[in-house]
Order: structure tokens, then C-alpha cells, then sequence
């Protein structure tokens, strides 16, 4: 494919997805790409290496005072077949937990997910994943305050709620999702990866009342994420995403410039700077350092939103990613090269 070609697909592809409008719901992040599992199952294993680690935490929402606290954790590997170089298989384990308001409402799942990827030719792949898993959301009573403990003149949490709970206060849930990416690898700098992916295709019943019929709406994602090595050190990195759940969605876009400070081998590092923007008025301005294969980004959104007009305020909240790969030193005759690297 012509370098021309390349570039087309990066640019249609980056910029259709940043023209669809917006709003959110579920698990997000703003640096998405730094959790490949939570956007689509089918980027599970699409790294240079053989075992990735990754770490991610998010707060936001704690001036209100409402804190919204999210924590992610994953660990995913490449599996290749001994005739063939034309396919490999990624497999990985993806855990979140989400908790947020003064009841702590949360959400924690464990998941398992695995991708199939196809070597169409040298620069072409296409990759199918699927995610299968249990959820638990639940919620504290205690924490809560009622109208009936306010005796008239001040609160008393002595008094009773009038409020009953049950053992309601925690359901559980299989949790499903499924992912397509095709990947354009001119080489290891250059690179654009379009992908969709669906979660919660089962719709389970999410309700706290035994007596509500309410599911979890199915989430739909659209990424795009593409990386250009501009000069030998610097390259551009273009993304984007747009996520649909019932009447939420949420677009988000950006890019970051990528520095190589040093490239003697070993002794790799890279400076990262770029800028992210949300739909819902939210400004991201990211930082990264990547030292080999260790590596740790910080964003924070500044937000312009509605909500926080009326408070006079343009707080939203810090996000964190540590990344680090392990690449396998193989005897010899059993090296094999990563073939989307």
C-alpha cells in the first residue's frame, strides 16, 4: 500500500469518528487508548512484546462533594502457532471497579478476553475478540441520610429511615462483549488501528428491586487510533472514540506528540505531550514518559460543562496509566517476530 493510501485511511478514519455528536455513561476513560480491553476485546494482544501489564485510576467529581473513582487493572500475552506465521492469538484478564456518590455505588468485574488476529497480508490485520465475565454492583445503606432523621430542627441519625433494604443492596451479573479492529502496520512507527466493539450484549438485569424489570443498556464503541512517525524523532499520534449507551454518548478526540529524547538501545526514552477534547466541554491535556518499556501518562479534564458553570468552577479530575511490557529473551531457533511489529 502507497504511503498515500495510508495517510488517507488515517485521516477519513480519525475524522469521521470526531464528527459524530455527544454526551456518557458506563466505565470511561479519557486516555482510552491506555485501556485497550475496556474499548474493544479484539486489541487484546496487539502490543510489541509478550506480556503486557497494565494499571489505570481515575478521579473526578471530588470538589463537588461527589467522588467518582474509577480503577482498572489488566494483563494480557501473545500466543503463536508453531507452522504458521499468518495468525496469532491474544488472551488477557481485564479487572474494574467503579465507585462513585455517598451511597458508593460500585461496580467491580472480573474479565477474560481473547482475540483472534489474521495476517491478511504483510500490512494487513484483522482481528475478531470476545469478552466473558462476572459483574457485581452494590451499594452501602449506612452512608445514606433520610427526610424522617430530621427531627425539626437539626438531623439525628438516630432516629429510623423508614426505608427497608434487603440483601438486594447487591446483584450480580454475567457480563459479555464482542470487538472487530483491522490494523494498517506499515512498520513499528506508523500505524493506524479502526475498530467497533459491543458490551453487555445480554442486556442482564441490573435492578436493586426484585419486582423492576431494568437491564444494562448494550454500550457501542467506535475507536480510532493512528500513529505517524514524522521525522526520526517524532511521531504524531491521532485518536479518537465514540461510545453510544441507551440515551447517553460521549465522543472524544485528540492527539499527542511523541518525543524520542534517546534511541540507543536500552536506554529508550520517549516524551509524550498532547491535547484531548470531549464533546461534553471537557479540555485533556495529557503528559507521558516512557522509559523502554516501562511506561506512565497523567491527563487531567478541565471542565466547561453546564454543571460546572453553575459552580462557578472548571475542576474535573486527574487520570493516571502505568504500562509495562515484558519481552521474552528466546533461544535461537525459537524466535519468532511479533508480526504486527
Amino acid at each position: 500500500m502507497k504511503t498515500f493510501n495510508f495517510y488517507t485511511i488515517l485521516f477519513l478514519g480519525i475524522f469521521f469518528l470526531s464528527l459524530i455528536k455527544i454526551n456518557a455513561q458506563d466505565l470511561h476513560y479519557s486516555q482510552f487508548y491506555n485501556s485497550p480491553q475496556n474499548i474493544n476485546p479484539a486489541l487484546t494482544g496487539v502490543f510489541n512484546g509478550d506480556h503486557r501489564f497494565m494499571l489505570s485510576l481515575r478521579d473526578q467529581w471530588r470538589f463537588v462533594p461527589v467522588p467518582w473513582f474509577t480503577l482498572s487493572g489488566s494483563y494480557d500475552r501473545q500466543f503463536y502457532f508453531k507452522n504458521s506465521d499468518k495468525h496469532f492469538i491474544g488472551g488477557g484478564i481485564n479487572f474494574n471497579h467503579d465507585r462513585q456518590g455517598d451511597s458508593r455505588l460500585n461496580l467491580t468485574s472480573m474479565n477474560v478476553a481473547g482475540a483472534y488476529h489474521r495476517l491478511l497480508t504483510k500490512h494487513h490485520i484483522v482481528s475478531l475478540g470476545l469478552t466473558l465475565g462476572f459483574a457485581s454492583r452494590g451499594f452501602n445503606s449506612q452512608t445514606l441520610t433520610w427526610d424522617k432523621q430530621w427531627d425539626g430542627d437539626v438531623f439525628n441519625s438516630t432516629l429510623p429511615t423508614g426505608e427497608s433494604f434487603s440483601s438486594l443492596e447487591r446483584i450480580n451479573f454475567l457480563e459479555t462483549g464482542l470487538g472487530l479492529n483491522y490494523r494498517y502496520q506499515k512498520h513499528s512507527r506508523t500505524y493506524v488501528d479502526l475498530g467497533a466493539s459491543v458490551l453487555h450484549i445480554t442486556k442482564p438485569k441490573t435492578a436493586f428491586v426484585a419486582s423492576d424489570d431494568i437491564t444494562l443498556p448494550r454500550r457501542y464503541s467506535i475507536s480510532g487510533i493512528g500513529n505517524i512517525k514524522i521525522i526520526n524523532n517524532l511521531d504524531i499520534q491521532l485518536h479518537a472514540l465514540h461510545q453510544i449507551q441507551d440515551k447517553y454518548n460521549e465522543t472524544l478526540f485528540g492527539g499527542l506528540a511523541k518525543v524520542y529524547l534517546s534511541q540507543k538501545r536500552g536506554k529508550e526514552i520517549q516524551l509524550h505531550v498532547g491535547l484531548g477534547y470531549r464533546t461534553a466541554k471537557s479540555l485533556i491535556p495529557t503528559f507521558a514518559i516512557q522509559y523502554n518499556y516501562i511506561y506512565a501518562s497523567l491527563s487531567y479534564d478541565v471542565d466547561s460543562n453546564n454543571f460546572n458553570d453553575l459552580l462557578k468552577s472548571s475542576k474535573g479530575g486527574p487520570e493516571i496509566h502505568f504500562r509495562y511490557i515484558i519481552a521474552n529473551v528466546k533461544p535461537l531457533k525459537d524466535v519468532k517476530v511479533c508480526p504486527i511489529y
